[in-house]
């Protein structure tokens, strides 16, 4: 009885370290998910690059209170950059548009210590 008490023990103590792995697994698979829909490339050097280091300096600068509202404009301006580079002509004005962006944006953060 002893010998089957144990079996039926060390099986479900198996069986949740296999269902803790897989919940951590898809927990992995989701966050990376969401931070590749965060981090979809334009196609234009510049404005990904623009992208990435404003993400970084909310993240990593920004106060927890006022990071959330950075996010959302970065989140914001990164779809409307990714739908203009779709068409052709849009796309040909892009780098400008980038580096005017970046240049307004400067001064704002330069308050939090970011540098671009």
């Amino acid at each position: 009885m002893r010998q089957a008490t144990s079996k039926a023990v060390a099986g479900s103590n198996a069986s949740r370290r296999k269902l803790v792995s897989l919940a951590g697994i898809t927990g992995i698979a989701l966050f990376a998910g969401v931070a590749a829909a965060n981090a979809q490339s334009t196609g234009i050097a510049s404005c990904d690059d623009f992208l990435t280091k404003y993400d970084a300096c909310i993240v990593s600068k920004v106060p927890e209170a006022q990071r959330a509202m950075y996010k959302t404009q970065i989140d914001t301006t990164r779809k409307a950059w990714v739908d203009m580079a779709k068409n052709p002509s849009a796309k040909a004005t892009m780098e400008a548009t980038c580096k005017q962006t970046l240049d307004a944006t400067k001064a704002s953060l330069t308050a939090y210590g970011c540098t671009f």
